[in-house]
């Protein structure tokens, strides 16, 4: 695993390590994916697990990456376990030769995206991630192809909107998202965040948050047999 120095702002941690079959106990079971498949996902949450240590919770038995409705990974406590301390929001990403991943404070969404920094984009693709004078800058800066195409994709997974955000769509400089791009190395990468938006929340968070909220307010209160 390789430290990537993270930009001003709120807490963050960028990480980044080649592609190879790891075990890590968040890598799922993918069935019949392709060996390639099957490699970026243990590589990408092998790191993870390596970045949640860094990061400080040395124990991750108890926290498990789950997916909101717009597939958009997160952290939880394990039902059961009781516990609701805030956990750090994540990204996961993939290219050819490596896997990234950042994290940021529980208060904030974070996306990030890599590709290699010389790979090149054949300009037929072009309308697919730019319209109007986008497309036409594009045109004229076929260079700055996989700059602006992992922009979008970084920006696309902090809004925690998937595939129903259409690259097309996306403005890169827009109000209330941060944008930090870069080359490491051989990799162009591209990090966004924002103010976290609403996340889901189990029966237990209710119940836990309740309780906190009584004993903050220093009521008298018993447990019934």
């Amino acid at each position: 695993m390789q430290e990537i120095p993270s930009p001003e702002g709120p807490r963050m941690l960028i990480v980044r390590c080649s592609l190879s079959k790891r075990d890590s106990i968040f890598v799922e079971d993918l069935g019949r994916a392709s060996e390639k498949r099957i490699i970026d996902h243990s590589s990408g949450r092998w790191l993870l697990e390596q970045a949640l240590l860094n990061w400080g919770i040395n124990d991750l038995s108890q926290i498990e990456v789950r997916r909101d409705d717009n597939r958009a990974p997160y952290l939880s406590w394990i039902p059961g376990c009781w516990r609701n301390e805030p956990l750090p929001s994540i990204s996961i990403a993939h290219c050819e030769s490596a896997a990234v991943v950042a994290l940021i404070e529980s208060s904030y969404w974070v996306g990030i995206d890599a590709e290699l920094a010389n790979r090149g984009m054949a300009e037929n693709a072009f309308d697919m991630m730019a319209k109007d004078e986008e497309l036409i800058f594009l045109r004229d800066n076929p260079h700055l192809a996989i700059e602006m195409w992992t922009s979008k994709e970084a920006i696309q997974k902090a809004h925690h909107l998937g595939m129903n955000l259409n690259p097309r769509d996306i403005i890169i400089e827009s109000p209330g998202m941060d944008l930090h791009r870069f080359i490491d190395d051989d990799l162009q990468v591209a990090l966004a965040w924002r103010k976290a938006g609403m996340m889901a929340r189990s029966a237990e968070d209710d119940l836990l948050d309740a309780t906190r909220v009584v004993i903050e307010s220093g009521q008298d209160f018993t447990v019934g047999c």
